[in-house]
């Protein structure tokens, strides 16, 4: 079951979504996807459609308001000016605020490559939280203030990606040690986007779908949602 909603956010101002619910979705627990850089497109949707087979409701935020990109050149742009502090500290923030207060008890936030980045600056803002997967995506590491996360971390990494270099993923991973944040970090022998079975149809030479990787991937994110939520 999934259809289109308007949620608020935190300053009151709107924010559409798609939400995929099980059919006797009840009191399920539920996890908030983020988007890549691509927007709110049929993969992405497809991804919130797989966890409501799963059990869960999956909120996935029009982060671009209804703008998609085709094209490399076009999804530059649209990141570029999207405000990435108020995409985490509103839209995703309000996401998790709008199923806590329709029933959900326990809300995770899982997103990839750009809204990988973003799924870790949620956690900044977002004491609400209760689980955060984290798909080969991380924001530049100076806005990672680990004391203020809360919230258990998984992370699924590409050791050759190009995008998100694996060496910044070793410094993340310091970071929140430091701070005695409960993580776990996966690192796998693909490339960047692993997991979008679209990714080699956009024929950039450092997108690569791995069947395999994904499906350990997704595998281990099941557990660790199950797990804490």
């Amino acid at each position: 079951m999934a259809s289109i909603i308007s949620y608020q956010r935190p300053d009151r101002k709107p924010v559409q979504a798609y939400l995929a619910a099980p059919d006797d979705n009840g009191n399920a627990p539920s996890i908030v996807v983020i988007q890549e850089w691509w927007g709110l497109n049929d993969q992405i949707k497809s991804v919130a459609d797989k966890l409501a087979k799963a059990g869960y409701q999956a909120l996935v935020p029009d982060l671009y308001r209804g703008k998609l990109a085709l094209e490399e050149n076009e999804a530059i742009h649209l990141m570029n000016e999207l405000n990435f502090e108020d995409a985490a500290s509103q839209d995703i923030h309000g996401a998790v605020q709008y199923l806590k207060n329709t029933g959900s008890r326990k809300v995770g936030v899982t997103g990839f490559c750009m809204g990988g980045a973003l799924t870790l600056l949620s956690s900044l803002f977002t004491p609400e939280l209760d689980a955060v997967a984290t798909w080969y995506g991380y924001p530049p590491l100076e806005h990672i203030d680990a004391a203020k996360i809360h919230a258990p971390i998984m992370g699924h990494w590409a050791i050759h990606d190009d995008v998100f270099p694996i060496h910044g993923v070793d410094e993340l991973e310091r970071k929140l040690s430091a701070a005695s944040v409960a993580f776990e970090f996966f690192r796998y022998d693909a490339k960047h986007a692993f997991a979008n079975e679209e990714a080699d149809s956009k024929h950039l030479a450092y997108l690569q779908h791995n069947a395999e990787a994904a499906e350990l991937a997704w595998a281990r994110t099941m557990e660790f949602f199950k797990k804490r939520l």
